[in-house]
């Protein structure tokens, strides 16, 4: 039962990793959202990346339920962090440097 459980949690870890690419979705159609709409979309991705972290973290400390597609969603996860926490970093680098 336990495996099973940590199995579904993985394929959510992955799933919830996979979906702050559909930020892309309006770029592709050539739609052009207001700014609120970009907010939400922008907390959601937040949102997602940090929980496909947790979830993809809790999977992975088990030796018993590491796969591949728990060390996939860690890497997707661990790259949108990286990605977020550098696009801070050279937002603050910037507001100091003008």
């Amino acid at each position: 039962m336990e495996k099973q459980k940590l199995q579904s949690v993985s394929i959510a870890a992955l799933i919830v990793s996979i979906l702050p690419l559909a930020a892309l979705a309006p770029s592709f159609l050539h739609l052009s959202l207001s700014d609120g709409v970009r907010t939400a979309w922008a907390g959601a991705n937040i949102v997602f990346v940090l929980l496909g972290l947790i979830l993809s973290v809790v999977c992975v400390r088990s030796k018993e339920s590491r796969s591949v597609i728990n060390i996939a969603s860690t890497a997707i996860s661990a790259f949108w962090a990286l990605l977020m926490v550098g696009i801070v970093a050279l937002a603050m680098f910037l507001t100091f440097v003008q």
